[in-house]
């Protein structure tokens, strides 16, 4: 406790006894309890002799990260304190339950990761920090707790990522909706309102997908209140709209409404051709059925064949063109319906096309292959992963893109680093081996005999299409594929970790991705060879030498700083006033907290009749320490309430121990006349004064 009336529970006690109904009925637990525990956090602020859990060194070092980031430093003032407690709480919170398998969205415990995250990163942008930056805090969070928790450093890349992208697309909503957001507050503060509109709150949410929550938060801040039902009546109105507009899509919402057209699937003709024809069956825009679509106008086409790949089975879908003369239709997405039916997403560009037009069809060339080297690549992983981990490996899913890969998998446990570069090895070698790629429609027995392993997310008639990469990896797949795996290219795996459990995930790069980081990592070594004037292979030794001699300087430095308080201290006690037997030492230093400390641990240490009372002044605060030898103690002065005493006259307040204690104070002013205190102090305290 201290002046302030203020108590920390450090342990309770809960006797479980009855169980209560809610209407004032309390019958007795068959099997009672008691509920102990003492908070570990808790437990290490006493430890440490602090005032709460933020100001725990595990605790400190994150802040002080987050201080070096955003500028703003702890003790310089409550609003900037707040922030930087709001970041450091919520950004250990976040990293734990990535850590867990939690992932930003908008529901559940993802969407309480989600508000821990923007919340941080609005308290970011007050401290004036712009730019992400939660993300780079992550590594002082697993460095303080992997000890315990060795799972956050095998993660830690992933977490990093997860937070780093939602970070990254929470700035694009927040950064249009608050200014917005200002100048709807202004607007209702000079109407003199109190509660925000819910229209206006809707707007944001609507047009800038500014989050609610946030602008209720902001407005809780202000000192306003938001007009809720008014915005859920808003929402309401939106999610009956939307079910509307779904209808009216109709096939493209997969809600089952006929497009007027027969039920067969779209042929897809891309295996062998990147270029064809194709007549224009349908076309919707707007929510409805459309006999053309004009330039400027997004809306999806379908054709009676198509080369672009539809997106499935993991593989993302292709991008290209379908022209019609001058008239020109961007292809940004293809999806299937319930019936198979291709449809062609995209923007028109210039001029008109129009139901029953034969149109031409163009598969972007660069992407379609960076996708195969992807999907090429993902079937020797597979292989890989099998031999090294074990037959119990399975596909668990699959996302495959353009010169990049995502692979999940069943396993056990996490992948040694070892296996992981294994892996990464064998891959490789199998690519440089150059199995020639090949591609079959076999009945199902048959392709099994063959042993052809089947793939995650496929579904399988009589007859499957397999693909043979020389007899090395046999799998089902209704994919595209390269016709040779040395085309693949470079292949490197970026990260492995859990998504469920039993499930790992392994993200990987192929083809031009791999070579522009390759070509960029280069870059970085050549660039932190020259800064040292050192060859590329002398680096690593180079860093540890450094490193060997910044902490031997960091030694020296101690040495001398020890040395320094040493000789300070022997000339305050010098120059020490005697009251009674006791030698009373006042001075201001040009120190920090830490350098009071060690000041007043020597002087107590070295004279057991001291009683020393320092102070320093940093950003306009005192920082008061006092400490008492072991005879001024017995003597009844005692350091806590020497501490209540010098504070109290520069408005500050303050405690601690019978030998050591620590305050502070806000009227700088008023210092010196604190200091001059104490000698009168340990005058009455021995019956000195008159």
């Amino acid at each position: 406790g201290c002046e302030c009336d203020r108590y920390m529970e450090i342990w309770n006690n809960v006797f479980t006894q009855f169980d209560n109904d809610g209407k004032g009925t309390y019958a007795e637990l068959e099997q009672k309890n008691i509920d102990t525990g003492m908070g570990l956090e808790r437990l290490a602020v006493v430890c440490q002799d602090v005032h709460s859990l933020f100001d725990v060194d595990t605790v400190m070092k994150i802040t002080n990260k987050v201080s070096q980031l955003t500028g703003a430093y702890y003790g310089k003032s409550q609003k900037m304190d707040v922030s930087l407690r709001v970041i450091t709480d919520h950004i250990r919170s976040a990293t734990f339950m990535i850590c867990d398998g939690v992932l930003p969205s908008n529901e559940g415990r993802g969407y309480v990761l989600r508000r821990l995250l923007r919340r941080a990163a609005r308290h970011g942008k007050l401290l004036g920090v712009n730019n992400p930056f939660l993300f780079q805090v992550v590594d002082i969070v697993v460095g303080e707790n992997q000890c315990q928790y060795p799972d956050l450093q095998e993660k830690q890349s992933y977490i990093t990522r997860v937070i780093k992208v939602e970070e990254q697309n929470f700035a694009k909503t927040i950064d249009g909706g608050m200014k917005i957001f200002a100048d709807l507050l202004d607007a209702h503060k000079a109407e003199g309102k109190t509660v925000f509109s819910g229209e206006d709150a809707f707007k944001l949410y609507d047009t800038f997908g500014f989050p609610v929550d946030l602008t209720a938060e902001m407005l809780e801040e202000d000192g306003m209140s938001l007009d809720t039902e008014a915005f859920r009546q808003l929402m309401e109105q939106q999610r009956t709209r939307a079910r509307d507009a779904r209808a009216a899509l109709g096939d493209i919402a997969w809600a089952g409404i006929d497009l007027g057209l027969d039920t067969d699937p779209t042929p897809f003709v891309g295996y062998d051709a990147l270029e064809g024809t194709g007549k224009v069956l349908a076309m919707v825009a707007d929510g409805e059925l459309r006999e053309s679509i004009v330039a400027g106008v997004e809306g999806v086409i379908v054709l009676n064949e198509s080369p672009f790949y539809a997106e499935m089975g993991g593989q993302i879908a292709d991008h290209g063109e379908i022209k019609v003369g001058h008239s020109t239709f961007s292809v940004s997405n293809v999806l299937k319906d319930k019936s198979g039916k291709f449809l062609h997403s995209g923007t028109m560009l210039s001029g008109e096309i129009k139901v029953g037009d034969s149109a031409k069809t163009l598969v972007d060339l660069e992407r379609r292959t960076a996708i195969m080297r992807a999907h090429t690549a993902t079937h020797l992983l597979d292989k890989v992963l099998r031999t090294i981990l074990g037959d119990h490996v399975h596909q668990a899913g699959s996302l495959v893109e353009a010169d990049r890969l995502r692979f999940d998998f069943t396993h056990f446990s996490a992948m040694t680093e070892e296996e992981i570069r294994k892996a990464e090895y064998l891959v490789n070698k199998a690519i440089l081996k150059g199995y020639d790629i090949t591609v079959e429609e076999l009945p199902i027995e048959q392709a099994k005999e063959k042993g052809a392993v089947a793939l995650f997310g496929e579904k399988y008639g009589d007859t499957v299409r397999v693909v043979d990469m020389g007899g090395y990896s046999i799998e089902f797949c209704g994919g595209t594929h390269l016709n040779n795996t040395a085309k693949v290219g470079p292949f490197r795996i970026e990260s492995e970790f859990s998504v469920a459990s039993g499930v790992r995930r392994i993200v990987a790069i192929t083809g031009e991705v791999c070579l522009n980081e390759m070509d960029a990592n280069r870059s970085l070594l050549r660039s932190a060879s020259g800064l040292l004037k050192i060859k590329s292979g002398q680096l690593i030794d180079k860093l540890l030498q450094q490193s060997e001699e910044a902490k031997s300087l960091k030694q020296t430095i101690e040495s001398f700083r020890s040395k320094e308080i040493s000789m300070e201290s022997e000339r305050f006690l010098f120059g020490a006033k005697t009251v009674g037997d006791l030698k009373v030492i006042t001075a201001t230093l040009d120190q920090d907290a830490d350098g009071l400390r060690k000041m007043a641990d020597f002087l107590r240490d070295k004279a057991p009749n001291a009683v020393a009372v320092l102070s320093c002044v940093r950003d306009g605060k005192i920082t008061f320490l006092a400490a008492c030898g072991k005879n001024a103690i017995a003597k009844g002065i005692k350091a806590g309430d020497i501490i209540k005493q010098v504070t109290s006259v520069c408005g500050g307040s303050g405690g601690g121990k019978p030998e050591s204690a620590m305050g502070g104070g806000k009227d700088v002013l008023k210092l010196d006349d604190a200091l001059a205190t104490v000698d009168d102090f340990v005058s009455q305290k021995l019956g000195l004064s008159e």
